[in-house]
């Protein structure tokens, strides 16, 4: 299944992040081969996400507390990776970790900093050019890195709490 467009382009956001939301869309619409993106905070709370389950309603085996579709779960994997990840540099004086990547025999995870802790997760198909998700990931956090400021952080969180 396709990942859709954003929906929730915001009704009373400000322009900033009308544009991350326009900027995510646009991730999806161009790139063959994603399934779901979520952007997640340092603390592993979803700022954006493209939900598409969201569209068709809860997941199946989704509890009213639990998560409600494929890009609240990737959130929640793409926290828990970066985590990871940023442990095992600090183990091995690695510095930084730029992007994870996660081949699967039925899909691909990419996980990719964008500033401050805040990460961009992408879950594509097992036939994806992995070079071209590479790059508009890479064009993404190149555009919404100097605008994920504190203040905007708060009001994407708030925006996600009020769709769920």
């Amino acid at each position: 299944m396709k990942a859709q467009a954003p929906t929730a382009y915001g009704h009373g956001l400000s322009t900033q992040a009308r544009n991350l939301h326009w900027l995510l869309g646009n991730l999806v619409d161009e790139v063959p081969g994603i399934h779901s993106v979520a952007v997640v905070s340092s603390d592993g709370l979803m700022l954006l996400s493209s939900d598409p389950e969201r569209a068709e309603g809860p997941a199946p085996d989704a509890g009213t507390d639990g998560p409600l579709g494929s890009s609240a779960d990737l959130a929640t994997i793409v926290s828990g990776l970066g985590s990871l990840t940023n442990g095992a540099a600090k183990l091995m004086d690695g510095g930084a970790v730029k992007q994870t990547m996660v081949a699967m025999d039925e899909g691909s995870l990419f996980v990719m900093a964008i500033s401050d802790g805040s990460l961009l997760g992408v879950h594509a198909t097992p036939d994806c050019d992995m070079s071209v998700i590479a790059y508009h990931m890479a064009l993404f956090v190149g555009r919404a890195g100097h605008v994920l400021t504190p203040e905007l952080r708060t009001e994407l969180r708030k925006s996600m709490e009020n769709v769920q």
